[in-house]
């Protein structure tokens, strides 16, 4: 009986898991896809940085990310507000977290050789929704820009 109840919980937590886990997926998504899109050329350099980062820190298929990329595009299309996805990421993720999501954005910006004054003004806008410290933002974007 015991051993039952303690399983139904574990199983409970897997799914709980499994479910607060993709909102977390879709709105780091959407926020890259924002930033590659931001210069209004969303260049094959972009959408590669972009795809890198999406499969190393989610350990997605090829079918998983494609179908989380169309998600976030559709999400980013229909959306006027950074806020949906900024609350999300604050409500699931810890401040290291959400400092690797900043420097990943900074990734997908510099990806195509060159920073455009929209893609820094997003960022800057993103980590200040997502209260990364000034010092942090300026310490992601350094390594991002020196990992060229």
């Amino acid at each position: 009986m015991l051993i039952s109840k303690l399983k139904a919980l574990l199983q409970d937590s897997a799914i709980e898991s499994e479910t607060t886990q993709q909102p977390q997926r879709l709105a780091s998504a959407a926020l890259l896809v924002e930033v590659a899109r931001a210069d209004f050329d969303a260049s094959a350099d972009e959408q590669d940085a972009l795809i890198k980062h999406l499969r190393s820190a989610f350990d997605l298929s090829a079918e998983e990310l494609e179908i989380l990329l169309e998600t976030a595009e559709r999400q980013v299309d229909n959306t006027a507000s950074l806020y949906e996805f900024t609350r999300v990421i604050n409500d699931s993720c810890t401040p290291k977290q959400r400092e690797t999501l900043i420097e990943a954005m900074w990734q997908v910006a510099y990806a195509d050789g060159e920073l455009h004054k929209y893609e820094e003004h997003l960022i800057r806008r993103v980590a200040d929704l997502l209260y990364v410290p000034h010092h942090a933002f300026i310490a992601t974007k350094h390594r991002a820009r020196d990992n060229l």
